[in-house]
């Protein structure tokens, strides 16, 4: 699995220097495996309104069991790649608020992936929670005094009012009432408390999961879901307005990581803790089907050199728990000037008079 690691090539969005296995811009450090290239390809969205209620989708109980296999691996820290990659650009948006937080909450923080990015000076405590015992005990060194709670992202043990700062990274995805923790996550926030947040996207693996479903139909006559599903970019500032938040930032970044093969692809997803854990999953996929997805994955979306990539869409959220200080829209009507004004700026003004 060790060559499949230094074949990978992590591509990611936004601006940073081309070719450099380690680099900064504007705060934010980039990070690979060793023997990867970075490369750079922009996409940024913007979110739109959309909604979503309350569902049991994913066996809790089935993720923490994965998280916990997950951190209990010799070699786990060779699947960290993604986690280091998102928790720097989670960092990076931290730096861009200029305040210090005197106290922080990292939520299904594992490993501590935002911490190690982060200075005291930005954050002066942090508690860090995760459902997961084992990769709580695995938590990277940091400046930060860190205090470690085994809790839920479901269940948040904290007072109302409580923290100066929330940051999440790559946590949000599997709860089933992400509203609802949400709202949670708006409560223990004292006004004018900032969270910060990063979950994939609807349209992660999109490349493995088309695979698998056209090599199932086609050995089988019909599939099963092997993909979890994901939150869509339109859902989620609907859902952050929901829950209390205000001054609302949505974007998106894609970081496609190319791989020598499917079974590269779904190997390392066990060793990140990401496997699928909804409750409609089929826990058995036959030989021939997953030989077909490997040659449909290869030709429909394979590279000259052979690799395959994996797309993962990464949606950034940023949202402000109301507070008096805070900048507020003009009342509807309050304009004194009308846009029908605007046509005639362009035209010169004619001062002398007869």
């Amino acid at each position: 699995m060790s060559s499949g690691v230094c074949r990978r090539v992590l591509r990611a969005a936004g601006s940073c220097p081309a070719a450099s296995s380690s680099s900064s811009s504007a705060g934010r450090s980039w990070i690979t495996s060793p023997g990867c290239r970075l490369r750079c390809e922009p996409r940024r969205g913007l979110s739109a309104s959309g909604g979503s209620g309350t569902m049991n989708v994913f066996n809790r109980e089935m993720k923490k069991t994965q998280k916990n296999w997950a951190a209990s691996l010799q070699d786990g820290h060779q699947y960290d790649y993604l986690r280091n990659e998102v928790g720097s650009r989670v960092a990076d948006r931290v730096y861009d608020i200029a305040r210090t937080f005197p106290l922080a909450l990292d939520i299904g923080g594992g490993k501590s992936h935002i911490a190690e990015h982060l200075s005291k000076d930005v954050v002066e405590r942090l508690f860090l929670t995760d459902v997961s015992e084992k990769a709580l005990k695995q938590t990277r060194r940091s400046e930060i005094p860190t205090h470690r709670v085994l809790a839920d992202e479901e269940f948040l043990p904290f007072k109302e009012n409580t923290f100066d700062l929330v940051v999440s990274s790559l946590s949000l995805h599997w709860i089933n009432d992400l509203p609802g923790a949400l709202k949670q996550i708006q409560q223990v926030l004292k006004p004018d408390g900032v969270f910060i947040g990063a979950m994939v996207g609807g349209e992660t693996l999109y490349e493995l999961r088309c695979s698998l479903q056209l090599a199932e139909t086609e050995r089988e006559g019909g599939f099963s879901p092997h993909v979890s599903p994901y939150t869509a970019v339109t859902d989620l500032g609907n859902l952050l307005g929901r829950a209390g938040f205000t001054m609302l930032t949505v974007d998106i970044d894609d970081v496609q990581v190319h791989y020598p093969g499917i079974t590269e692809v779904m190997t390392d997803l066990q060793g990140m803790g990401e496997s699928n854990c909804a409750w409609n999953r089929r826990s058995l996929l036959h030989r021939d089907a997953i030989l077909a997805a490997a040659a449909i994955y290869k030709e429909m979306y394979g590279n000259e050199d052979g690799s395959i990539p994996a797309t993962f869409e990464i949606l950034y959220m940023i949202g402000w728990k109301p507070h008096e200080s805070q900048a507020k829209p003009a009342k509807r009507g309050s304009a004194s000037v009308s846009f029908g004004d605007l046509s005639k700026i362009s035209q010169p003004t004619n001062t002398n008079k007869p």
